[in-house]
């Protein structure tokens, strides 16, 4: 009985890994394409004066340009030596980790649409908050 339920399972494991396997390679193609679009287009001076609405652009390009964290790093630090402020890049990192409007469909599709919106407009939210946040405290400190 044990054996047949794991291997049930273990086949219908295997159904929906094939069966998701399209998706993440199209989400895999489409956060490369992004990824190689964006860092010209933000360092082309994409930013004005407006602290605020330079944070919100920030964060919508790391929201659509999903990559990892430790890209984040070397991309944030290359962002700082162009002149963007840290504002910006702190949204941008924060975004760029948490925020996927590319892996949208396949998360929606796994984890259900209602959550994975609901949990990139909180992820999105959260990037402001913490890029203010971030800086602001940075300065208080000193």
């Amino acid at each position: 009985m044990i054996k047949y339920n794991l291997k049930k399972r273990l086949n219908k494991t295997t159904r929906t890994f094939f069966h998701l396997l399209p998706i993440i390679i199209g989400m895999l193609l489409l956060t490369s394409l992004a990824v190689t679009l964006f860092p010209e287009q933000i360092s082309a001076g994409l930013f004005g004066d407006n602290d605020v609405l330079n944070v919100f652009i920030g964060a919508s390009l790391g929201g659509v340009a999903v990559g990892n964290p430790m890209a984040s790093y070397l991309l944030g630090g290359e962002l700082l030596n162009h002149g963007v402020s840290l504002l910006v890049v702190t949204a941008f990192m924060v975004s760029w980790v948490t925020v996927g409007i590319v892996q949208l469909p396949s998360e929606a599709l796994i984890l259900g649409m209602r959550f994975t919106l609901y949990r990139n407009v909180l992820c999105f939210c959260s990037a402001l908050a913490v890029s203010f946040l971030t800086v602001y405290t940075l300065k208080f400190l000193g």
